[in-house]
């Protein structure tokens, strides 16, 4: 099966934005709004390529053909080499979308996924770079889930899957945020009601707005954020960023405003919401002007929890550890290159060393990331 000629027409593929999130089904991260964000983004023109299967089905996956990547967890080549491991070439096809870091293989309603996979996998193979000419190219697919691995390498993807990072989950059960302090061990419960009274006797105040509203003190506390750690950034491209994303989001991105009476803001949280799962995007904080009260973790995972309806926090890449005593399961996210002539190709025990060896230094790295880890998602490519 090949793409439609129309894969870069537009973020889904020309396909219609109803259309595509039917095959998206409530994959917030593959959904037609969020492509349309990762648009925005320069570097890249962001395409869908969707495909009908021998069946009568449909499939479907982001692509974005690179040019100049500016996400240092996007580029493959330097991910790769900074591993020992092989790598293709820098700039081409990024099979996913670019930002999010949970990438899907997308079926309609009935599709056999054996048939999906080789059908993705086969237009993915044939597809043209509208950037790149005629040249060879790599295909790379990047933070995929252990299932859609699977489908893959079954349909013929002929390299072993790398490792990149671990994605935690929080499940809050029926109950809401109670049950959910309920669900957790008692002393990790204590911990969570001792920040929370801390966060409270500060005299934090939460504000829930749009980003629209609230681009500008957004764009303002991260950059105060990426200071802290050594990063200085120009904070008017940042603030015009958010303000197209506000713009083509409106009440559908949420910001959460932590301030003191009287004073200007001291953080934010931002997050989308796709039925009942919670999708925390980003989080700025001033630390010259907080007290210490456990700023972070009330404006993110606990502000999430308390939401009406909420059973899912989607919390992301990175902290591993801070997650997963906030009762977080961590799975793994993986590369796989979908070249026919991938370097990646006869290196599948040295692939595998380095994912046993990811493996095990998040299971001894703490008790609690060792319990969080889903070993069965683990361990098939370790």
């Amino acid at each position: 099966m090949t793409a439609t000629t129309d894969t870069f027409a537009d973020a889904v593929g020309g396909l219609g934005d109803t259309e595509w999130d039917r095959l998206a089904d409530g994959r917030f991260y593959s959904s037609a709004l969020w492509l349309r964000v990762c648009a925005l983004d320069p570097g890249a023109v962001s395409g869908g390529l969707h495909v009908q299967t021998p069946g009568g089905g449909r499939a479907a996956i982001p692509v974005a053909a690179v040019t100049d990547e500016p996400n240092p967890d996007l580029r493959w080549h330097d991910l790769l080499t900074a591993r020992g491991l092989p790598a293709p070439e820098p700039g081409g096809l990024l099979i996913g979308q670019r930002r999010g870091y949970l990438a899907h293989l997308l079926t309609g309603e009935g599709t056999d996924r054996a048939e999906a996979a080789a059908a993705v996998l086969g237009a993915v193979r044939a597809l043209r770079s509208p950037v790149h000419g005629a040249e060879k190219i790599a295909r790379v697919a990047m933070y995929l889930t252990t299932g859609d691995v699977k489908a893959m390498r079954a349909a013929g993807a002929r390299t072993a899957p790398v490792a990149l990072k671990t994605d935690a989950w929080i499940e809050i059960p029926p109950g809401g945020f109670p049950a959910w302090l309920d669900s957790l061990s008692a002393h990790r419960a204590r911990r969570i009601r001792s920040e929370i009274r801390k966060f409270e006797k500060a005299g934090y105040e939460l504000e829930h707005r749009t980003l629209a509203e609230s681009w500008q003190d957004v764009a303002r506390l991260l950059a105060r954020s990426l200071l802290r750690y050594g990063r200085t950034v120009d904070v008017a491209p940042m603030a015009e960023s958010f303000r197209m994303q506000g713009e083509l989001a409106g009440p559908r991105a949420q910001v959460v405003l932590c301030s003191r009476p009287g004073e200007p803001p001291v953080g934010f949280c931002m997050y989308y919401r796709r039925g009942a799962t919670v999708y925390l995007r980003a989080l700025g904080l001033d630390h010259d002007r907080l007290a210490s009260a456990a700023e972070y973790f009330n404006l993110t995972y606990y502000m999430a929890a308390r939401l009406p309806g909420v059973r899912w926090v989607h919390a992301g890449t990175e902290t591993a550890q801070g997650k997963a005593l906030r009762g977080a399961r961590l799975r793994p996210l993986w590369l796989l290159d979908l070249s026919e002539d991938s370097p990646l190709a006869g290196y599948d025990e040295e692939i595998r060393a380095h994912n046993h060896a990811l493996l095990a230094r998040l299971r001894d790295s703490s008790p609690a990331i060792s319990g969080a880890l889903e070993y069965e998602l683990w361990e098939p490519y370790c």
